[in-house]
């Protein structure tokens, strides 16, 4: 297994091959660094700033600096494909798959919602994040494809106008009347509420309906956990024994659209029960 690592070389002389440099300074291969490049582990910062550098040929001059962050285990995942709900131009709607990420890091973007939607839109267009969903979690989730789109659903994430909710199959029998959550989570208040809305006696398990008044990291998963009723595949806050996929879903959202204002409603648990 190779260990992670990371090359950075300062330009001295100008140049347009950013992965010659790359290869010289790491010792990789041509093709390594190419795919490195390829899925978002190279960075390039100059005057004006840092940015990711995706093909060969770049202008570099003297003073820029190339960031190479290779790690073999990054590059090597792989995830399931999402699917399309909505393409509303200016953003999009998808129905993510277990294991996408919201978001890259400095070692690479390829399995990343935004990247897969760049790959897969007509036409083309470039992806902003304008919220998150565990890796773990599926469902929908939207993507902006300008920055005024992203700072105004930004903008309606951060006013708590944008209706979400969730689908959660937890252990055990959740009572049958709508319970409320509201322990703080990393020193900050924290509303959830959720409903049963089946139970299986045999599995002893409950699907429940979600609703978050607040945007906390795990913010469901702890609530549940801390009441006693865990979510199936949740092996940070159940059992770590639990093989399962997390069975937590995002399947309603309701924002209103940039363009004409005009509120979109999404609703996948009624599409997926007809």
């Amino acid at each position: 297994m190779t260990t992670p690592k990371e090359y950075n070389v300062t330009v001295e002389t100008a140049s347009n091959d950013a992965r010659a440099l790359l290869v010289e300074a790491s010792g990789l291969s041509a093709n390594r660094v190419a795919e490195a490049m390829t899925s978002g582990a190279v960075w390039h910062r100059n005057q004006h700033g840092i940015r990711r550098v995706r093909r060969r040929s770049v202008t570099l001059l003297p003073g820029d600096t190339l960031h190479l962050n290779y790690d073999p285990m990054v590059l090597e995942q792989t995830c399931l494909p999402a699917t399309l709900l909505r393409d509303g131009g200016r953003w999009s709607a998808w129905d993510k798959p277990f294991g996408m990420r919201s978001q890259g890091s400095k070692w690479g973007d390829h399995t990343t919602l935004g990247r897969f939607a760049e790959h897969h839109l007509e036409p083309p267009r470039e992806s902003f994040i304008v919220h998150r969903l565990d890796m773990a979690a599926t469902g929908i989730m939207l993507l902006a494809h300008d920055k005024k789109a992203a700072a105004n659903i930004t903008g309606q994430f951060a006013a708590r106008t944008v209706g979400k909710r969730y689908t959660a199959t937890v252990a055990g029998k959740f009572p049958s009347r709508e319970q409320t959550f509201d322990s703080d989570i990393d020193g900050k208040s924290a509303l959830t509420t959720a409903t049963r809305i089946a139970y299986d006696p045999e599995a002893r398990r409950s699907t429940l309906e979600v609703d978050i008044h607040t945007g906390r990291k795990h913010q469901i998963r702890r609530h549940l956990a801390e009441a006693g009723f865990p979510i199936i595949g949740d092996r940070m806050y159940g059992s770590d024994e639990d093989s399962e996929d997390l069975m937590l879903r995002s399947s309603y959202i309701a924002f209103d659209d940039p363009d004409s204002g005009e509120r979109v409603k999404i609703d996948l648990a009624r599409e997926e029960n007809g």
